[in-house]
């Protein structure tokens, strides 16, 4: 018989989440809802499973994912961030990628510029958490002149959706033209911001996600993240908090 050493196992939370499911604080109330069986046993909390164990979710097998895939995307406009094929315009058709990964968050159809995509779930959550400010860079054009109240106002807070959103970093580039820094990803947030200054926004690209920048990559396509890249996106996300 062969024996369980330590690295054979994981958490049950930790699968799921590795698997793209869910978060792991998520994971631990699906745990407690009876939803996740483990050898078609019910699971309980705190649970550790080997990696060839049948684990399921609502009665679904779920594969562990083994590789990390964690690409850079350059997205066109009209594409939609979503991995639902009944979208004709979706963004994982488009991109036609050899193994299944998703989006991590959204940007706007009429947007362009960088997004994510990854095969692991934990990854994609914590970038997502709003509570840690993780910057997200983009260069807006609007149709007519930045002033300095516009780029004030835009720093200090701005009534939309039933809240006031982050101060952030705004800066001019030219005439028409200014760069924002967000901590935070409200439905169409910029475009809100600027409309409530009466602005419009005529093209909005993001440029950076934390230390990911789009640099180069050519509209409608893609990299693959570098080592040192995913090194050190890891290390402020993981260093951050422990579950």
């Amino acid at each position: 018989m062969k024996k369980i050493i330590a690295f054979d196992m994981i958490r049950l939370n930790k699968y799921l989440s590795d698997a793209g499911i869910c978060s792991r604080r998520q994971a631990d109330q699906y745990i407690k809802d009876g939803l996740v069986t483990v050898d078609g046993e019910i699971a309980v909390p705190g649970m550790k499973v080997m990696k060839n164990q049948e684990v399921c979710f609502r009665g679904k097998k779920i594969d562990l994912i083994e590789a990390l895939e964690l690409i850079a995307f350059n997205k066109p406009r009209g594409i939609v961030c979503t991995a639902q094929k009944k979208e004709k315009d979706n963004i994982i058709d488009f991109i036609n990628y050899p193994v299944k990964i998703f989006p991590i968050g959204r940007l706007d159809k009429d947007s362009e510029g960088l997004i994510l995509l990854t095969n692991d779930g934990e990854i994609a959550n914590r970038i997502q958490m709003a509570r840690y400010y993780h910057e997200k860079e983009y260069i807006v054009t609007v149709d007519k002149p930045v002033t300095f109240e516009f780029l004030y106002g835009m720093r200090n807070g701005v009534p939309i959706l039933n809240t006031v959103t982050r101060r952030c970093r705004v800066k001019k580039l030219g005439r028409n033209q200014f760069s924002i820094v967000l901590t935070q990803g409200l439905n169409r947030q910029i475009r809100r911001m600027c409309e409530y200054f009466d602005y419009r926004v005529l093209n909005l690209k993001r440029v950076r996600i934390m230390n990911i920048e789009l640099g180069k990559i050519k509209t409608g396509t893609y990299r693959k993240l570098s080592k040192n890249e995913i090194m050190k996106l890891k290390k402020e996300l993981f260093d951050e908090f422990e579950d």
